[in-house]
């Protein structure tokens, strides 16, 4: 077990109050970079790099495939809803389970499920080729491992965070937490879109179970507290992260903001070979409008510290709604491929402000013993409602136009903007104390 005490040290809080004093013995909390070269934290980061520009090469693939055997959004849809459609059913088994095990092994094991879907479509297409391919529903069918292995290891990755830095850096950490989620918003799709032109999907896909197996070898000799403080102890029932959510209506409202930030990112997959083929362009034009968006959430990242100070947490939230908002519905009415992508960046822009405000409140929220699960819930709201929002985008998309769908999904998260603002949230404060 990691021999720093602070790493031991539960970080229960009830709610984002300011922290508590530090201590004279206690080290100053470590800013971005130190974190990065942390032995324990640096190595989660590269490998969840690694892992997630992956599942974004196979993401982008598995659409453009499915579009080019289907000539069908709402097939390209039905991938995203086996992929993220077994968050709606198990995320809250797998976050209790996350509260009970060891969260380490829990996320390695997703992790390699994963790589077994990508890994079996690539070995496939490699034998048979993608015209022995009967039609599109292997790359449903293996979206669906893929989907698996996410819910298995997802609230437990979620829930490991505060384990791996010292008190009084959760914001920080929270924030880097999202850093390869940005970057591989803006490099998978570009990398998977140009290998699968140039060297067929089969490569492309095997490339995405490699990185999710590179994540695994850097997870695995780790050593830290991966597990709830109580090591178990009281109700570690589903229903008892349920019932901690129905007395904090303010975790309720932050979880509403994290699925309309689901049904914003939505798009960037279910819609852009629609777009591009709109456009008169092919498979080069869909990894440009993704990686667009992933570009404008790096882009976020740089300036997210001046922004979190100047504004503080719930109004970058809100900001980062609106944004969204207004990017999403920019790309629908585009004329042109090159404003096409400029909306995407401010979409882009506003997930990285979004998601980062309401994670980091509610990981200040929430006891460390129900973080798997309320974590959990986190999965649900943010992946889980990609499954309803891809269906009906490319059902939308199919019998109206593209463009009908991105402005009804900007009215959504439009919506919650107004629905989640500081107002409301500071209106309901946590309860004084939390139940474990």
């Amino acid at each position: 077990m990691r021999q720093d005490p602070d790493h031991q040290r539960s970080r229960a809080g009830h709610g984002p109050a300011a922290p508590a004093p530090r201590l004279a013995s206690e080290p100053a909390p470590r800013g971005s970079f130190r974190l990065l070269v942390d032995p324990v934290f640096g190595p989660f980061f590269v490998g969840k790099l690694l892992s997630t520009a992956g599942i974004w090469v196979h993401n982008i693939v598995a659409a453009i495939l499915a579009f080019e055997l289907s000539g069908s959004a709402f097939v390209v849809g039905l991938v995203s809803v086996m992929q993220f459609g077994p968050q709606l059913v198990f995320a809250p088994l797998s976050g209790a389970m996350a509260d009970r095990g060891d969260r380490r092994k829990q996320v390695i094991l997703g992790r390699l499920i994963a790589a077994s879907g990508s890994g079996g479509l690539a070995l496939w297409i490699a034998l048979v080729g993608v015209d022995g391919l009967p039609g599109a529903w292997p790359v449903v069918a293996t979206a669906l491992v893929v989907g698996i292995g996410f819910v298995v290891g997802g609230p437990a990755m979620n829930a490991m965070i505060p384990a791996l830095v010292r008190p009084g850096e959760l914001a920080t950490a929270v924030a880097l937490n999202s850093v390869p989620f940005t970057i591989a918003r803006a490099g998978g799709p570009a990398v998977g879109a140009v290998v699968a032109a140039s060297a067929g999907p089969a490569t492309a896909f095997a490339i995405a179970a490699l990185t999710n197996l590179l994540f695994v070898a850097l997870l695995w000799p780790l050593s830290f507290r991966s597990r709830a403080e109580g090591d178990g102890k009281g109700d570690m029932r589903v229903r008892a992260g349920l019932a901690h959510v129905a007395r904090d209506p303010g975790i309720v409202l932050l979880l509403i903001g994290v699925a309309a930030i689901g049904l914003g990112a939505d798009p960037v997959i279910t819609l852009t070979p629609s777009v591009a083929a709109d456009f008169g362009a092919g498979s080069e034009l869909v990894g440009i409008l993704a990686s667009s968006f992933g570009v404008g959430a790096g882009l976020a990242f740089v300036i997210l510290s001046v922004l979190r100070r100047h504004l503080g947490l719930p109004r970058l939230g809100t900001l980062g709604l609106v944004l969204l908002a207004l990017g999403t519905g920019a790309v629908g009415v585009s004329p042109t491929p090159a404003l096409a992508v400029a909306a995407f960046v401010v979409g882009g822009a506003g997930l990285t402000m979004s998601l980062t405000s309401l994670s980091t409140q509610l990981q200040e929220r929430v006891p460390d013993v129900l973080r798997g699960r309320v974590m959990a819930l986190w999965s649900v709201a943010f992946l889980g409602s990609r499954p309803i929002a891809a269906a009906t985008n490319g059902a939308v998309a199919d019998a109206l136009t593209p463009a009908t769908a991105f402005l009804g999904v900007a009215t959504l998260v439009l919506l919650a903007a107004w629905w989640t603002r500081p107002g409301r949230l500071a209106a309901r404060p946590a309860p004084v104390a939390a139940s474990s």
